[in-house]
């Protein structure tokens, strides 16, 4: 379990800064209309709560988060974010973000079965 639930905080803390220069760069799309710009703020303020509530359910199984809790997220990925995220287009960056987005729910759900398995999963 704690295994998975590192796993799963740092998919998370990863993304924190190439969400936010993604959204930055998709504001000076002119083009976009309003509800894709306040999707991409949802998105990101999604992935910080979720990160919230890992924490705190990690607190709570008394897991040791102090580890991540330092780690800025270029460490954790160990990429230079701004070249990273400039080789990427949009469509890319978006498909690669679904694809571990998928990752960590499946990871909760598997986190979930092992913390209380009464669920019957």
């Amino acid at each position: 379990r704690e295994e998975l639930t590192h796993l799963i905080l740092k998919l998370l803390q990863a993304w924190k800064e190439p969400l936010s220069h993604f959204n930055q760069h998709i504001e000076h799309y002119q083009e976009l209309p309003d509800d894709s710009l306040s999707k991409a703020k949802q998105i990101s303020n999604m992935v910080h709560e979720l990160k919230t509530g890992v924490e705190k359910v990690t607190e709570k199984a008394r897991f040791s988060v102090n580890s991540l809790n330092g780690m800025a997220s270029s460490e954790a990925t160990g990429l230079s974010i701004s070249n990273e995220a400039n080789m990427m287009s949009d469509s890319d960056f978006i498909h690669c973000f679904r694809r571990d987005s998928n990752k960590v729910q499946s990871y909760l759900k598997i986190l979930k079965c092992r913390i209380m398995p009464e669920n019957s999963c």
